[in-house]
């Protein structure tokens, strides 16, 4: 294990890593942010949600280094009484959550689906191809509401909280399958005229082995950077249906619900209440946007 850590360290990647300053800041930013999002429940000073620990009369407190600011809140609270603090780490939980599931979805789908249409050829590659780019023609967050209004519709009332979560991040990964289908097409196209791709075929390997075994391990390597840029895109899908009031449900709210809910008291002078949450995202999204951005460099020979 030590071993191969150093040979990590030693190699090119982590080579790059070191002698871009930008990568570096972003990774310690979005570390940061990990740690106080999965690390909530045992570092937050307080628990916004639990009903027995939230006072009215602390309502509205604007942050410590205001004139009627307190240390027991620091960054303030919100119309319930709500740490603003430990609703930032459990709403950045949230949408990390969500993002990292729809990504998941999304590249599963869409690498089967690029490697069949990509391997297949024919009827089947040009099928494929049509629906996604008759999806890739409308905007991805159209795509997402049309399919949690239709969940929503189908669904009883007394349910929608219940599949809200598994409907967003499914909404988010149909709208996001097309760009890693075309992806794995195009590498797809080139690695099944390959040596190694012709010996398996001639041995009798069949062709979802090939597929799966000897070709996905070679067109992994723009998925991986395509994954790390969506990432970002689909927080950021996730904040616009929950600012929307489609999105996860106030009792266990992400970014965009907090931004939601603190967009009705911006002019009335509690800022803080969806200005902190509208900062954390931009950082959770700048972060992750930068680290892409450094890996799509890294990885392409034609820029080392």
């Amino acid at each position: 294990m030590r071993a191969a850590l150093a040979r990590f360290w030693d190699g090119d990647l982590a080579w790059s890593w070191r002698h871009t300053p930008v990568a570096m800041l972003a990774t310690f930013l979005l570390i940061t942010l990990l740690v106080a999002a999965f690390g909530a429940p045992w570092i937050a000073p307080h628990n916004p949600f639990d009903l027995a620990t939230i006072d009215l009369l602390d309502a509205l407190k604007p942050p410590v280094w205001l004139s009627d600011g307190t240390t027991k809140y620091l960054l303030g609270t919100d119309s319930q009484g709500r740490d603003m603090l430990s609703a930032l780490m459990y709403g950045t939980k949230v949408s990390l959550l969500i993002g990292l599931a729809a990504v998941a979805g999304a590249m599963s789908l869409g690498i089967v689906l690029g490697l069949i249409s990509g391997y297949a050829g024919g009827r089947i590659d040009a099928l494929i191809m049509r629906v996604a780019d008759v999806q890739l023609s409308f905007p991805a967050i159209l795509i997402a509401l049309l399919i949690d209004g239709v969940a929503r519709a189908v669904v009883p009332g007394d349910m929608h909280e219940v599949i809200a979560f598994p409907v967003l991040v499914g909404a988010i990964a149909l709208a996001g399958w097309p760009q890693y289908a075309r992806t794995v097409r195009g590498s797809t196209l080139v690695e099944k005229n390959r040596e190694y791709v012709q010996a398996a075929r001639v041995i009798g390997i069949s062709s979802p082995v090939i597929m799966f075994r000897h070709v996905l391990p070679n067109v992994l390597g723009p998925v991986l950077v395509l994954a790390t840029v969506h990432l970002a895109t689909a927080i950021i899908t996730e904040a616009t249906l929950s600012f929307l009031g489609v999105g996860v449900p106030p009792t266990s709210p992400s970014l965009g619900t907090l931004i939601r809910i603190g967009n009705d008291f911006l002019f009335s002078g509690e800022w803080w209440i969806t200005i902190f949450p509208g900062a954390a995202l931009v950082l959770l999204v700048l972060s992750v946007n930068l680290l892409g951005d450094w890996l799509r460099d890294a990885l392409n020979p034609r820029l080392s």
